[in-house]
């Protein structure tokens, strides 16, 4: 999940395990242990695209990482806040609640993380986007209100643990919505008689009323969404896979490894003479024409015998556009 809400979840468990001791500490030290799993992000500066993608929601994100670094963290804050008297063991179960959950709330994206590394095993529920106001709002503007409640104020729990019910429940929503979804799909794939191997479903960009679903067929992939407020049948474009006049380039070390992230729901397309890998796992931009682009699309080139690769960037232009489109496919066809 983005930064925001990760900040809002540690403040909240913070909260939770320490609160009516350190007061608003617990929200300042949670806060801190819910950022702490993404500096991952910090390898893009030191190390190529590929191996980056890799790494993030990696070792960060895993129990390990929270095990090795909860006492660790615990004797450093018990050390900074020796005046609060509580003791480098209650600080360390405020982080590893901390760092714990942050994978946890990751877990139902559709990146997914790596909660049992250092094995293979990428949790992945696809039931909420990276950003969800739903999810974020209601539970900050409770966060907000603890604050100004005394440590020891009954409604000051009451409020936290609101929150975090709140929270929670949305995210048990999220699961019901794509349940519900899934069969939406698999209903139109069999009425229009279209045969297939897999479908994967995920939520639309900032909510959960509009979902997207790739289906893998023989020899394409079958792009589709829906909205709850639909009264028209689901429709699905076809993107067909061209394997064969790719099999070179699928071949390449290098490539295999973004096949292995993508978990195998990929396009390789030629344009103008330059490879591109597109990850279909996160959908499409809607373009004016009509078309759309892949969200994360990157661009394969060859250096000294070996293939790079680099994200397409997107522009403002195409942010704005996905808000307006997206809205009025929310609102159903």
């Amino acid at each position: 999940m983005d930064s925001l809400t990760q900040i809002v979840l540690g403040a909240a468990v913070g909260e939770a395990v320490l609160g009516k001791k350190v007061g608003n500490k617990a929200l300042l030290y949670g806060a801190i242990a819910g950022t702490i799993p993404d500096l991952d992000v910090l390898v893009n500066w030191f190390t190529d695209t590929i191996t980056a993608i890799e790494v993030h929601r990696g070792f960060s994100h895993s129990i390990v990482f929270c095990i090795l670094m909860a006492p660790l963290l615990g004797w450093l804050a018990n050390k900074v806040e020796r005046k609060l008297n509580v003791g480098w063991k209650a600080w360390a179960k405020l982080f590893f609640w901390g760092l714990f959950t942050h994978p946890l709330l990751d877990a139902f994206t559709t990146w997914g993380t790596q909660l049992f590394w250092p094995f293979d095993l990428r949790l992945a529920f696809n039931s909420v986007f990276v950003i969800d106001p739903l999810y974020t709002l209601p539970f900050l503007i409770c966060v907000i209100l603890v604050l100004f409640k005394r440590r020891d104020s009954v409604i000051r729990r009451k409020i936290n643990n609101f929150g975090i019910a709140l929270s929670s429940g949305y995210l048990l929503l999220a699961l019901i919505l794509k349940w519900i979804s899934y069969n939406k799909f698999e209903e139109a794939l069999q009425t229009q008689g279209i045969d297939y191997t897999e479908i994967s479903t995920r939520p639309a960009a900032f909510n959960t009323l509009l979902w997207n679903a790739n289906i893998d067929t023989q020899n394409d992939y079958l792009i589709g969404d829906y909205s709850f407020f639909d009264t028209s049948p689901i429709t699905f474009t076809k993107h067909p896979k061209n394997r064969s006049e790719a099999t070179m380039m699928i071949q390449r070390p290098n490539v295999q490894r973004l096949v292995d992230i993508s978990q195998g729901w990929f396009l390789l397309q030629k344009e103008d003479g330059q490879w591109y890998f597109n990850d279909l796992r996160f959908g499409l931009i809607p373009q004016k024409d009509g078309t759309g682009t892949f969200v994360f699309s990157y661009l394969l080139k060859e250096e000294n015998g070996m293939i790079t690769a680099s994200e397409v960037e997107k522009s403002r232009e195409d942010a704005q556009f996905l808000m307006k489109t997206l809205w009025e496919r929310v609102k159903g066809k």
